[in-house]
């Protein structure tokens, strides 16, 4: 099941790209998955190009895939340094429905509307919940010049 609605998402994102996410597969292996989104524009994300892994088990689409950051990133829902996502979506809330251009796209909303009460990255977290925006998005900006601003093979 996971391999045919795989190989679906694949033409489907093929003949409908998103200029905003790219995906493919890695190491030609249905089940991993790299993906390229671009950093929501106003936010301190903007303009940079994040570089995520997606991996899914044999139940998919009835189980969520499994998704982290490979780009370093200043988020209060990104651990640092695994990368990990907390995204209610890639838990309790995924819908087999949903595909793995809409988990970016997911992505992609979160990064600019971070929820502070359930933070991986507590330094993150902090500055939000104390309501100082201003250093939170100095610190991911700094991060997203540093990291996701340069060319792919010089991280």
């Amino acid at each position: 099941m996971a391999r045919n609605r795989l190989l679906r998402e694949m033409r489907d994102m093929e003949k409908s790209p998103d200029p905003d996410i790219s995906i493919e597969m890695q190491n030609d292996t249905i089940e991993n998955w790299s993906a390229v989104i671009r950093g929501p524009k106003d936010s301190p994300f903007e303009g940079g190009k994040f570089e995520l892994r997606l991996q899914c088990s044999v139940n998919y689409p009835m189980s969520p895939p499994s998704a982290w950051f490979v780009t370093k990133v200043f988020h209060p829902n990104v651990s640092y340094p695994a990368g990990e996502i907390c995204l209610d979506i890639l838990k309790s809330q995924w819908s087999p429905a949903w595909t793995l251009q809409y988990v970016c796209r997911a992505v992609i909303a979160m990064m600019s509307d971070p929820n502070a009460d359930s933070p991986l990255n507590c330094d993150a977290g902090n500055l939000v919940r104390s309501g100082d925006a201003r250093g939170y998005r100095s610190m991911a900006r700094m991060y997203t010049v540093e990291y996701a601003m340069q060319e792919r093979s010089a991280r």
